[in-house]
């Protein structure tokens, strides 16, 4: 025998794939019939080339390195096939189409809902500022309308006017005040200050008016334009009217000075009897003399502390 070729019974033969190719077929090589431990493995197993090819036999073979004929296009329906759906009791199928563009499901991206909201409401929310803005401003324009050029802000009734100037220019401040201390006395008329209220310095206050002849003469300087003024008097009385002459620059004037108890205060309560009063009087420019007097039918019991000069009303 030839060395290394015994048979195709010797070990060399042994190689279980053997009959897998031309020259172990030629020695006689067949197909382990045991399969190794592996149950019908041996009977699925072909020479190489020998594998059907879209054959419905499984039996079928053919030569090496030939492709064997195909007896069904792979159009066509094989008879050995039937769909589940056309078994009895198979479920029916239903071909889903995938949505257009790749949208929806797990693997596409709908559109963005939660950020469209969101530029939703930034939109309202800046235009309810700009409104809160105008708003604001068009109040504050409102509030700034006095600085414009041209325009004043309307003055409160409840508002206190500044010290009005007379014709001449004066104001209260520069017009001449006196109090009981300065005033010349006539005849049985004194000063006192024992009734508290009055606003003299020192609290002094005229007495003894009360009696026809009674007098008291203010010299008034400083007028520094003619022109009618007021005469203020500040005086107390006891619960009860009283008036007195006015004479000024030794003319009476047609109305008495009335010195009415405002406001009712108690009979005989001096104390509590404290008031102002005024009247109108023409005076030159210069030095002027006023003088208020208890004449025949004025009722004189007050006393007197304290008398002013002010523009008239108007000026």
């Amino acid at each position: 025998m030839t060395p290394g070729n015994n048979g195709a019974s010797t070990p060399e033969d042994d190689d279980p794939f053997g009959y897998l190719y031309a020259d172990g077929q030629a020695n006689g090589a067949q197909p382990p019939s045991g399969g190794y431990g592996y149950p019908n493995s041996v009977n699925r197993v072909r020479a190489v080339g020998t594998r059907p090819y879209g054959q419905q036999s499984q039996n079928a073979t053919a030569p090496y390195g030939q492709v064997p004929q195909q007896q069904g296009a792979y159009s066509q329906p094989n008879a050995h096939y039937a769909a589940p759906e056309t078994l009895p009791g198979g479920a029916q199928t239903a071909q889903q189409q995938m949505p257009a563009g790749g949208g929806g499901g797990r693997g596409g991206r709908g559109p963005n809902h939660k950020g469209l909201l969101i530029g939703a409401i930034a939109v309202v929310a800046a235009v309810v500022i700009g409104i809160g803005v105008a708003m604001l401003g068009g109040d504050k324009d409102k509030d700034d309308a006095s600085d414009e050029v041209g325009t004043k802000p309307t003055q409160s009734q409840d508002a206190k006017p500044s010290p009005s100037a007379s014709k001449g220019g004066a104001t209260q401040q520069d017009l001449p005040k006196t109090d009981a201390k300065a005033l010349r006395l006539g005849p049985g008329v004194s000063t006192a200050s024992d009734i508290k209220g009055s606003k003299s310095d020192g609290g002094v206050y005229v007495t003894g008016f009360n009696h026809v002849g009674a007098t008291v003469t203010w010299t008034v300087d400083g007028i520094k334009k003619a022109g009618n003024y007021r005469l203020y008097v500040r005086y107390s009385v006891p619960g009860v009217d009283a008036n007195a002459t006015l004479v000024v620059n030794g003319k009476p004037e047609d109305r008495p000075l009335n010195m009415e108890n405002f406001g009712g205060t108690p009979k005989g309560d001096y104390e509590k009897g404290w008031k102002e009063t005024w009247s109108n009087v023409n005076l030159t420019k210069g030095t002027n003399t006023v003088e208020v007097a208890c004449n025949e039918g004025n009722k004189c019991d007050a006393l007197l502390d304290k008398l002013w000069i002010a523009p008239e009303q108007g000026q």
